[in-house]
């Protein structure tokens, strides 16, 4: 029931103007449940930018104890793909949503083509014999008001003669339209007599040779959310001047009030009753160092710049899932850029911060060394061996703990060394004592090297009064190192993934250069390092923070037990804004 006096918005809860109107019209009585819709077309695979209305759009059913369909837009065969259709639906479970109905817009194809036929009826349709570059010319300008076409006056019983016929295959592609008989003098062109249906002689993925034709995207969208009994169709900023027509649809077709329509729609077993939605946009997702365009995104593909659809580097939903991005992080980026009707580009840190804070809470440690120089302990005997242990996660002792083999001879990072040290360098060099991350304090006390002059090992001592538990425990020093055992070490193939683009706006610049030429020759490179074991008997996608060196998952595809391959989502810092001087 209705009420004057909504129950207070909890101080957790999200604050945006769409959830403003849905609280508005449930307190008003106007609705009493939620509906929504994630609606994609099966053309290619998911990207970030789809990833704010999975979350908005199933979010906010969710909050208000409503319901989301997932509908594939699949009117446009030739371009739709039932891989795509699979994958659409793996990445929308992955980021933690389940649909209400899985629904088709093909599953409306016969609701369609009767509306169509109703709007010729009610002299709101016709036929028309221009072709692409006439309608063009017919349509006008931003400035100036489109012509009537010279089929627009065929009378009610030739257009439903000529669409009958179309229905039935006897035309060519391209040769015949249906168009809304609405203004062509409107200011908002998409009310210029759009079309409503095309001759498509295709076979669709869902239907076969069934239809020779086909609806258009926006009488197809407005009518399969009216069917669905959708009340709030969330879409981004660009439909907004399509709206008009999106209402035009629902109200001229009028599905309620119009019985033999509405039993096709039972015939599509449909469970909600129709309604009118309300078309409601918002802002899309814009990240900087990004392209989100299916087409430039099938060109890196398709041009072999990059691994396949889901290769770490690429920004669609797969990609970024095998890169180890967490659908935790990815909602949380959601939730901070906030929704709101104004458009802007996010800057990518934003969206590796929510990584980050995901992941420091979320992912065990584990030590890697990625760039090995040996450090042999001499003053340990030569068959030295023990077991440490160590705590999964230094802020939950929920993780609990792990056993890490240590030996005489261990790895350490080649760059925590240095000969000459620059000031400021609390590392590891000649003479100088570092800690060695649960073990105690070591000093080096020779660099060995090759004949080029390149340093091919140290030699140190451990102290062993500074051994964890002992009275030296406490000893300061002012670095600390990780390790990994080299008796006990897995070699591991490790990718080293970052940003797939150099410049903020890749396909935006002002600087001549085509968008490809800002590929980011540094987005991958690929290492061989070590795991202490512990890291590497391990499930693909287990994702865990290489101790300084940053975020790691195991590779979905590639990584096993015994040959481990780890790709780096993110480093423990912005590296980028370091580079700018920030």
């Amino acid at each position: 029931m209705p009420t004057d006096h909504p129950a207070p918005i909890p101080a957790s809860a999200p604050q945006d103007f769409i959830r403003q109107i849905v609280r508005d019209d449930l307190a008003s009585g106007k609705h009493v449940e939620i509906h929504t819709r994630f609606p994609p077309e099966p053309n290619g695979y998911l990207h970030i930018g789809h990833a704010k209305a999975i979350c908005l759009s199933f979010g906010i059913a969710r909050e208000f104890d409503g319901w989301c369909n997932l509908r594939l837009d699949d009117t446009n065969p030739g371009r739709e793909d039932p891989e795509f259709v699979e994958g659409i639906k793996e990445d929308v479970r992955w980021l933690g949503f389940r649909w209400h109905e899985l629904r088709h817009a093909s599953d409306y194809f016969d609701v369609f083509y009767r509306g169509a036929l109703k709007l010729i009826e009610d002299g709101k349709a016709y036929v028309d014999d221009l072709d692409a570059e006439q309608v063009r010319a017919y349509r006008g300008t931003l400035t100036e008001p489109g012509r009537d076409s010279p089929y627009r006056t065929r009378s009610i019983e030739e257009n439903l003669d000529l669409f009958k016929r179309m229905r039935a295959g006897e035309f060519a592609d391209g040769s015949k339209t249906l168009r809304a008989k609405i203004d062509m003098a409107a200011g908002n062109i998409n009310l210029r007599d759009p079309a409503l249906y095309r001759i498509r002689k295709i076979a669709h993925q869902n239907t076969g040779d069934a239809w020779p034709i086909y609806p258009m995207y926006d009488y197809a969208h407005a009518l399969s959310d009216a069917m669905e009994g959708i009340t709030h169709s969330l879409c981004t900023l660009e439909f907004e001047d399509h709206r008009p027509l999106y209402d035009w649809c629902v109200d001229n077709v009028d599905l309620p009030a119009n019985p033999s329509l509405w039993q096709s729609v039972v015939e599509a077993g449909l469970t909600a009753a129709p309604a009118k939605p309300r078309q409601i946009e918002f802002s899309r997702l814009n990240l900087s160092y990004c392209i989100t365009s299916k087409r430039k995104l099938a060109q890196l593909v398709s041009e072999n710049f990059v691994d396949g659809w889901d290769d770490p580097r690429m920004n669609t939903l797969r990609g970024l899932r095998r890169r180890g991005f967490t659908p935790a992080g990815l909602r949380l980026l959601v939730e901070r850029v906030g929704v709101s009707k104004q458009n802007s580009v996010i800057d990518y840190a934003v969206l590796e911060g929510c990584i980050r804070e995901d992941l420091d809470a979320t992912a065990a440690r584990r030590m890697a060394v990625l760039d090995p120089l040996k450090l042999v302990l001499t003053n340990l005997p030569a068959g030295h061996e023990e077991t440490l242990t160590f705590p999964n996660h230094p802020k939950d002792e929920s993780f609990g703990t792990r056993l890490v083999p240590f030996a005489r001879e261990v790895w350490i990072e080649r760059d925590d060394f240095a000969e000459v040290p620059p000031k400021g360098f609390h590392r590891l060099k000649p003479d100088g004592e570092v800690r060695l991350r649960g073990v105690g304090i070591v000093k080096c006390t020779e660099v060995v090297k090759d004949a080029a002059g390149n340093v091919t090992e140290l030699h140190g001592t451990l102290d062993p009064d500074t051994r964890h538990g002992l009275p030296g425990a406490d000893r300061k020093v002012k670095g600390t190192i990780h390790w990994v055992s080299a008796k006990h070490a897995v070699a591991a193939e490790v990718r080293l993934y970052d940003r797939l683009f150099s410049v903020p706006a890749p396909d935006g610049e002002d600087d001549g250069k085509s968008w490809l030429e800002h590929i980011n020759p540094e987005a991958k490179r690929v290492v061989s390092g070590w795991l202490e074991p512990a890291a590497a008997n391990v499930d693909p996608e287990q994702r865990f923070q290489f101790e300084r060196l940053g975020y790691f998952v195991a590779d979905r595809h590639d990584h096993r037990a015994d040959a481990p391959v780890f790709n780096r989502t993110v480093t423990l810092r912005d590296v980028w804004a370091r580079a700018a001087g920030q």
